[in-house]
């Protein structure tokens, strides 16, 4: 069994759930915090149980909003982390946060407590735009957020931001794409707006309340944010994300190598073993299990053969470092090049592929059609 090495420990609790968001997350369960962490350190005890002291390069905390929890309990939890497991001493601590959840007080305690870099959904720089995407805070205040971490000495910081909103302007999104560099953030996620089913925002789309943004006009936008982020130091290494040099996400690329890794909380994924699996999505089932001592599976499944192989694909495909083929060979028994040879020509003739260095690679443009391309190269399941 390959080890994992990175953890990721799911905070469920909102100040208010986003009309966008389809992660598992609640709003006004506050008092279920106090039970919501006892049952975390049982889950990480069961981990241990499962997988050994193993070496951890990178713990993410997400959620939700896990800076909803007081920074005791977060502290309590990576206290948990520690005496369990072998944290590197530089391992990678991250802790997602809105802003308007914390302040100056509770980055120091953040940082005291072993975190070493915030990702800060900032989302949008523009107050109209944050509106409409149901935000708590203000552009003010996420400009703020970005200054008082760096002033609690959380030097690492990650900002998420969010495009192709309904009647979004190019000139509106450089702004905020403008006022990110000037932050002058070691990270940056740029994500285009999802419509996902159930959410709120998908019933107003089915109204006709909401149009979504054209697939040329989204196409122009990501195209403007690669240009306008690297003209900023900020280096495109995945799809969506960009990093100063030394400054990828280093817990993500765990995901984008499909590597193993442990999930903890509600609704969190894990991958052990060959075995994906998530834990039931739920805050009352989620503890009541923890207080019998067992885990409740929302899923899990063993992925072997095809699936497997598709699912390395699809995700390695996401860096801009693209799929090493020796290893997906190695890991997959599968000659990549040699299976999918018409299919690659096709692609690398349409400008979407390039093949080189023993590595398949998404072009710009390819990355811009990403879901399309890997379609087309994915093993059905009986081959």
């Amino acid at each position: 069994m390959v080890l994992p090495r990175a953890l990721y420990i799911h905070i469920p609790f909102c100040r208010r759930k986003c009309p966008y968001c389809d992660f598992y997350s609640v709003a006004g369960e506050d008092h279920a915090i106090g039970a919501y962490v006892e049952a975390l350190v049982r889950d990480l005890r069961h981990a241990r149980a499962e997988v050994g002291s193993v070496d951890l390069d990178t713990i993410y905390l997400g959620g939700g909003t896990p800076t909803v929890l007081p920074p005791d309990r977060i502290a309590h939890v990576l206290e948990a982390c520690g005496r369990l497991f072998r944290v590197r001493a530089n391992a990678e601590i991250t802790c997602e946060c809105n802003p308007g959840t914390v302040g100056p007080p509770a980055l120091r305690e953040l940082r005291a407590a072993g975190v070493n870099r915030l990702s800060i959904g900032v989302q949008s720089f523009r107050d109209e735009e944050l509106r409409f995407l149901g935000r708590i805070h203000s552009a003010d205040q996420g400009r703020q957020a970005v200054r008082q971490a760096r002033e609690a000495g959380l030097g690492e910081v990650s900002l998420d931001l969010i495009y192709c909103l309904p009647g979004q302007t190019a000139g509106a999104w450089e702004e905020s794409l403008d006022q990110a560099r000037q932050l002058a953030p070691n990270h940056v996620s740029a994500y285009c707006l999802q419509v996902e089913p159930g959410t709120p925002l998908a019933a107003r789309v089915k109204a006709g309340e909401v149009r979504p943004m054209p697939d040329d006009d989204q196409a122009d936008l990501y195209a403007r944010t690669i240009e306008c982020l690297e003209a900023g130091g900020l280096i495109q290494y995945e799809i969506s994300n960009f990093g100063r040099r030394g400054s990828p996400c280093q817990h993500n690329l765990t995901y984008w190598r499909n590597q193993p890794h442990l999930g903890a909380g509600a609704g969190a994924w894990g991958f052990v073993d060959g075995e994906r699996r998530q834990q039931v999505a739920d805050i009352s089932a989620y503890i009541a299990g923890w207080r019998a001592g067992e885990p409740r599976w929302a899923y899990r499944e063993v992925c072997s053969g095809t699936s497997a192989a598709n699912e390395t694909l699809m995700m390695g495909l996401r860096l801009c470092e693209g799929l090493s083929l020796p290893e997906f060979r190695a890991r997959h028994n599968i000659d990549l090049a040699a299976a999918r040879r018409a299919e690659i020509d096709r692609l690398s003739a349409q400008g979407h592929v390039s093949l080189g260095d023993d590595r398949l690679r998404l072009t710009r443009a390819g990355m811009a059609v990403a879901g399309e391309v890997v379609a087309l190269l994915a093993f059905d399941e009986e081959e």
